[in-house]
C-alpha cells in the first residue's frame, strides 16, 4: 500500500504528457472531460451490450452440454476446447457484470480513493509562506486558465485539494499560493499587492475559494476582463465577472437630439417596451426636458451639550454673512466642488447639516464629503465642543427613500415631457387619451397614495433607471432615490391627444469616476455622447446624462401603462419574458 501511495503522488505532482500539449488541449478538457472509458475501441453502451451477449451466450451453451453430458454418463470435468473457452468467457463477463457493474461505476469507485492517496503525502508539502508568493512568474500561459478542480476532501480535519481530473495549466508557485490561501496563512486580499498581477492574483482567489467551499464556479466567466481597470476603486478580491446582456431603446428623440439608449437588464420586455414608447414620442415630434436643479448633498451629524449649542451651529451656518467663508473652505476640496447651499435641522442637542453643491461631471459623493470635512475641520476653531459623530447623518440622503431628496431634490432635478398625438397612442400604442389619463390616476395617484408611496408616483421608472445605470457605469444602488418619480398624463387639444411627463428630483449622475471608466461602461457612455468630462462646460455630460434617463423613463412610462390600459402587459411578458427553449436539451 505505502509504494503505491508514493508512486501515485508522484504521478499527480508531475504533469503528465498530453499536458506540454498547452492551452489548445486544456480548451478542449473543458469541452468534454476525459474518462477511462474513453479508451475502449467501442463506446460504453456498444461494450455493455457485447458482455451482456457473451454472458447470456456462454451461460445457455454451458448448460446445454452439461445438460448432454448428463445423458451421455460423460464426466462433467472432461472438458473440450470449446467448452475451455466458454469457461473463460463465462468467468470473463461474470466478473465484468456482476463484479464491476460497468467502467463508470468502477471509476466513481477508483477515483476517490487514488485521490486521498495522491495528497496525503502533499499534506506534509503544504507549508507554503509569503516568500513563494514573491518568486519570479515562471508561468508559461496566462494565468487562471483552466483552474477546474474535484471538490476537496476531508482529511485530518484539514481540507484536502485533489488534483484537478481535468488537466489544468497551473503553475507550481500558483498551486503552493493557492494552498497557502486555503490553509489561511496567505489573506485573499493581498494577492494584488504581493502578486502585482490582479488577473493571476483572481484566478488564484477563485481556485481558493473552489476549494474552500467545495462549489464549482464553472459558468462564472475569469478571463476577458481588465482587472487592473477596478484595482482601488470599482470591486475589491474579484473571483470574476458577470454578464448581463445590453439592449438598446430607440432612437429617442430628446430636446432635437436622436439617442440610442443602452440597457443592461435580464427582464425580458423591457427593452422592447421601452423601445416602443420612444418610437411613439418620436412620431409625435420628440420630447423636451428642463434641468430644475443640479446639486450632490452630505449631511453629516455633530453632538454638543445642549440643544442651544447646536442651535448656534445652526444659526451660525445659515447666516448669509457666514456664508462665503464657509464657501471658501468648501471649495477649496475640488475645483469643481462649489458650495450652494447649507440647510440645518435640530434633534434635541444633535445638529444635522446638509450640504448641497455642484460637482461637475462626477456624481460627486467623494468630492462632496472632502468638502464637508474641510468645513467640520474649520468650524472646530470656534465650536471647539462640537463633537462630530458621523460625516453621513442619513439627512443627506443617500440610497434611502427619503422625503428630503423628494422635496428638496438630490443629484439633478429634471421634468420631461411630451404631446403624443391621438393617431399615435391608437396605432403604436394601441389604446385611447381617455384610458390613459383614466389609468394614469387611479394607478399612479390613487393607487401610490393608498398605498402611502414615498416618490413612488409612477408604473415602473426603476426598471429603467436600474438598466441604464447598469449599462453606463453608475452607482445601482442609488436607483433608490434616482427612481423617485410622479408620471402625469392629460388629455390635451380638445382631448385628441395627450400630454404625458415625468418629474424626477433626485437623478444621480455621472460620466467620469467609478464604474464610468470600464471598458464596457465607458462605450455606452461614448454611444450616448456623453463620455468623460467635458471641457468647455464642465458638468453638461452629466446634466445630459440625467435628460436622457428622464426621457427614457418617459418612454418606458408610456409605453407600460399603454400595455396596462390595452390589456397587453400579460401575453407581452409571456411572448418575450417566458423561454421556449428545453432546458435539459441546453444544459446537456
Amino acid at each position: 500500500m505505502d509504494s503505491r501511495r508514493r508512486s501515485t503522488s508522484k504521478a499527480s505532482t508531475a504533469p503528465p504528457p498530453h499536458m506540454k500539449m498547452g492551452v489548445g488541449l486544456h480548451q478542449h478538457h473543458n469541452d468534454k472531460e476525459l474518462k477511462a472509458s474513453d479508451a475502449l475501441p467501442l463506446p460504453l453502451y456498444l461494450t455493455n451490450a457485447v458482455f451482456f451477449t457473451l454472458f447470456f451466450s456462454v451461460v445457455y451453451f454451458l448448460l446445454t452440454r452439461w445438460r448432454e453430458k448428463i445423458r451421455n454418463s460423460t464426466p462433467l470435468h472432461v472438458l473440450n476446447l470449446s467448452e475451455i473457452v466458454a469457461i473463460f468467457a463465462f468467468v470473463a463477463s461474470f466478473i465484468y457484470l456482476l463484479g464491476f457493474f460497468g467502467i463508470d461505476f468502477v471509476q466513481s469507485i477508483l477515483r476517490p480513493s487514488a485521490d486521498l492517496w495522491a495528497n496525503e503525502d502533499e499534506i506534509d508539502d503544504a507549508q507554503s509562506t509569503d516568500e513563494s508568493i514573491l518568486k519570479e512568474d515562471s508561468r508559461k500561459v496566462p494565468c487562471g486558465a483552466g483552474f477546474d478542480c474535484p471538490p476537496p476532501q476531508i482529511v485530518n480535519k484539514e481540507i484536502v485539494s485533489p488534483p484537478s481530473l481535468v488537466p489544468t495549466v497551473l503553475s507550481e508557485e500558483d498551486e503552493e499560493i493557492i494552498k497557502s490561501v486555503v490553509k489561511g496563512s496567505t489573506p485573499s486580499y493581498t494577492l494584488e499587492s504581493k502578486l502585482g498581477d490582479c488577473k493571476r492574483a483572481a484566478a488564484i482567489r477563485r481556485e481558493a475559494l473552489q476549494r474552500i467551499t467545495r462549489k464549482s464556479l464553472t459558468g462564472l466567466p475569469l478571463e476577458g476582463f481588465d482587472y487592473e481597470s477596478i484595482l482601488g476603486q470599482c470591486c475589491e478580491m474579484p473571483v470574476g465577472y458577470v454578464q448581463i446582456p445590453v439592449g438598446i431603446a430607440g432612437p429617442l428623440l430628446l430636446d432635437g437630439m436622436e439617442y440610442s439608449v443602452p440597457m443592461a437588464t435580464t427582464e425580458g420586455c423591457l427593452v422592447a417596451s421601452t423601445n416602443r414608447g420612444c418610437k411613439a414620442i418620436h412620431l409625435s415630434g420628440g420630447a423636451a426636458s428642463v434641468l430644475l436643479k443640479d446639486g450632490m448633498t452630505r449631511a453629516p451629524v455633530v453632538r454638543f451639550a445642549s440643544a442651544q449649542r447646536a442651535a448656534q451651529l445652526k444659526f451660525f451656518l445659515e447666516d448669509p454673512n457666514n456664508f462665503e467663508n464657509v464657501s471658501m473652505i468648501f471649495n477649496k476640496s475640488s475645483r469643481f466642488a462649489k458650495l450652494q447651499t447649507i440647510k440645518c435641522t435640530v434633534a434635541g442637542k444633535n445638529l444635522y447639516m446638509r450640504f448641497t453643491c455642484s460637482t461637475g461631471d462626477a456624481m460627486g459623493m467623494n468630492m462632496i464629503s472632502k468638502g464637508v470635512q474641510n468645513v467640520l475641520d474649520y468650524l472646530q476653531n470656534d465650536f471647539s465642543d462640537m463633537d462630530v459623530i458621523g460625516i453621513s447623518g442619513n439627512f443627506c440622503s443617500d440610497k434611502k427613500a427619503a422625503a428630503v431628496n423628494w422635496i428638496e431634490g438630490r443629484g439633478k432635478s429634471v421634468v420631461c415631457e411630451c404631446v403624443i398625438k391621438g393617431e399615435v397612442v391608437k396605432k403604436v400604442l394601441k389604446t385611447n387619451v381617455a384610458a390613459l389619463v383614466e389609468l394614469n390616476m387611479l394607478k399612479n395617484l390613487t393607487g401610490s397614495a393608498m398605498a402611502g408611496a414615498l416618490g413612488g408616483f409612477n408604473a415602473h421608472a426603476s426598471n429603467i433607471v436600474a438598466a441604464v445605470y447598469i449599462a453606463t457605469g453608475q452607482d445601482p444602488a442609488q436607483n433608490v432615490e434616482s427612481s423617485h418619480c410622479i408620471t402625469m398624463m392629460e388629455a390635451v387639444n380638445d382631448g385628441q391627444d395627450l400630454h404625458v411627463s415625468v418629474t424626477m428630483p433626485s437623478i444621480e449622475v455621472g460620466t467620469v469616476g467609478g464604474g464610468t471608466q470600464l471598458a464596457s461602461q465607458s462605450a455606452c457612455l461614448n454611444l450616448l455622447g456623453v463620455k468623460g468630462a467635458n471641457r468647455e462646460s464642465a458638468g453638461s455630460n452629466a446634466r445630459q446624462l440625467a435628460t436622457i434617463v428622464a426621457g427614457s423613463v418617459l418612454a418606458g412610462e408610456l409605453s407600460l401603462m399603454s400595455a396596462l390600459a390595452a390589456g397587453q402587459l400579460v401575453r407581452s411578458h409571456m411572448k418575450y419574458n417566458r423561454s421556449s427553449k428545453d432546458v435539459s436539451k441546453v444544459s446537456s
